[in-house]
């Protein structure tokens, strides 16, 4: 009975309000903060809201309004939706659960049964939904693309990407553009050729797929030796952005496989480690920007693409705003992928620097030896998958960085012939000679940083005692919310990074937040261990 009074509900709310979200509300999505309509807020992917209720002045009245406890044992790392006063959130791996956004009560859920034999990288887990019009995508651990109706949860469609035998899978969120669902590969560890490609919403009908290791008789296939590109990763697992006056989309794209051993796919490795621009009608691959050519420390460039509009020099411009992987804060022109500014933001020693081209300059610091080598940013790099805010009222760009280094070494060969030891997720192991990284937490720590994008500086530094894996969101009361992995779900001032308030939610945070408003209140929400928390002000 408590079941069906809370759909009956659910529907009484879609009703009213209309759950419908066109094309041009998902175009619009920043002028309307009460919802939350995509993975980062916008197609910007600027994790910004205009929305300011909650100021510098009452953030110390925060409380927790309410909390779902998801049905899961691993982490959660999703980026809810908020249309019209409904929260649909992802529990992990694939289940979705649709959410009284004002008090928490579950509507409904929708169940992925997802096979027992998962093979994928690190964690069952899910980043979140798309939506158009009455309709939910997800993305699955094992390599499928669902469509689920939004009004009560049953399943539309669901089409096959690729073969998780084989290591491919969805972790992100999809990118709805238009009429189609824009979603990329994970799996790269596990020897995959990745790809990013559409299909129509409706259906589920593939309409393009752009491989991001490109074959025999493609442009970049030259930068692979032999047929190393047949298994060669460049896989994604975070959501792109959209530029709709210039119609591009813009992925990050991941490391090259094997992670470790650049001798065997010798080469820059094209698109690895890149950031692309692809027509979102055709797939069409318009520019790209590589940021590590043949990676050998797994530095990913699967950083959500932040789009900004900044004098630049002089004149308004259309930038990317890019902290990477491997320790360097990039802009790009983002109508060409022009390389326009570059600098370290954390400590860097793999490279003395970047060429007037943006390519980095490999110093002999960053190189593996047989006695082990300090190199910094570590493996899991100056940043990672953590999502990024940019404030067009501080003009600042806002990151979650870590400051630290891995040890690496070169494996010695066996009086067999073999190599002696054990290369990271890789299954070559009679490679004589490569690079073997082992993370270490020794002397390292987290920081929230501020960035002038103009200049590369940092306006001001929060540092934590541990490194965080939260990503960040910024509001126009000049507020920057995060978490970190202590558990911690804090509020800073935006404009000096003074901590305003923070409360302790018992797990892990491993998602970033988003704020959203019902009935003329504002509610900030972030997923921490396997719960997903509400905060609102205090009731006078």
């Amino acid at each position: 009975m408590k079941t069906l009074c809370a759909l009956a509900l659910f529907l009484a709310v879609v009703t009213t309000s209309s759950a419908q979200v066109s094309e041009q509300q998902l175009l619009d999505a920043v002028s309307a903060p009460q919802n939350w309509l995509m993975y980062s807020g916008s197609y910007q992917s600027q994790r910004y809201s205009t929305l300011s209720q909650i100021t510098p002045a009452n953030a110390k009245d925060l409380e927790i309004k309410w909390v779902f406890q998801a049905d899961s044992v691993q982490k959660m790392e999703a980026t809810p939706l908020v249309v019209n006063g409904v929260m649909y959130v992802t529990q992990p791996p694939n289940d979705i659960i649709a959410l009284d956004a004002k008090e928490g009560r579950v509507f409904w859920t929708y169940h992925y049964p997802v096979p027992t034999d998962v093979h994928l990288c690190c964690g069952l887990v899910n980043r979140g939904l798309a939506i158009l019009g009455n309709t939910l995508f997800m993305g699955t651990v094992n390599g499928h693309l669902l469509a689920v109706d939004a009004k009560d949860g049953h399943l539309l469609w669901d089409v096959q990407l690729g073969d998780n035998q084989f290591g491919y899978g969805i972790t992100e969120a999809p990118l709805v553009v238009k009429d189609k669902v824009i979603v990329a590969m994970a799996g790269a560890e596990s020897g995959i050729r990745g790809f990013v490609a559409a299909f129509s919403a409706q259906t589920g009908a593939p309409v393009w797929k752009f491989y991001t290791v490109p074959g025999p008789g493609e442009p970049g296939n030259e930068t692979w030796k032999g047929d190393s590109w047949e298994r060669g990763g460049g896989s994604s697992w975070m959501t792109g952005s959209y530029d709709p006056d210039l119609n591009l989309v813009f992925w990050g794209i991941g490391n090259p496989w094997p992670d470790y051993d650049p001798e065997i796919r010798a080469g820059d490795n094209l698109y690895t480690d890149s950031a692309i621009a692809l027509d979102p009608d055709t797939g069409t691959l318009k520019w790209h920007f590589q940021f590590t050519p043949n990676d050998r420390a797994d530095y990913d460039s699967i950083q959500v693409p932040v789009l900004a509009d900044i004098n630049w020099q002089g004149s308004r411009r259309k930038v990317i705003l890019w902290a990477n992987r491997n320790g360097f804060f990039y802009v790009l022109d983002r109508a060409t992928g022009k390389f326009l500014h570059g600098t370290p933001f954390v400590k860097v020693t793999w490279a003395t620097g970047l060429d007037e081209n943006g390519r980095p300059i490999r110093s002999p610091k960053g190189e593996a030896t047989l006695e082990g080598n300090q190199v910094f940013p570590g493996i899991q790099g100056g940043t990672n998958w953590y999502a990024p805010s940019y404030s067009p009222r501080t003009g600042l760009f806002y990151v979650t960085a870590w400051q630290d280094y891995s040890a690496v070494y070169l494996k010695q060969p066996s009086p067999a012939g073999g190599a002696a030891g054990t290369m990271p997720r890789s299954p070559l192991p009679n490679l004589a000679r490569g690079p073997l990284n082992t993370w270490t937490e020794e002397a390292g720590h987290g920081e929230i940083q501020a960035i002038d994008p103009h200049t590369g500086d940092k306006k001001w530094v929060f540092k934590m005692d541990d490194v965080s894996d939260s990503g960040i969101l910024t509001t126009a009361s000049d507020l920057l919310f995060t978490g970190n992995r202590e558990g911690y779900f804090q509020v800073l001032d935006a404009r000096t990074g003074k901590l305003l308030w923070r409360a302790t939610t018992g797990g892990q945070m491993a998602a970033a937040p988003i704020t959203y408003e019902v009935d003329g209140k504002q509610y900030v929400a972030m997923c921490a261990g396997h719960a997903l928390f509400v905060f609102g002000l205090r009731a006078e």
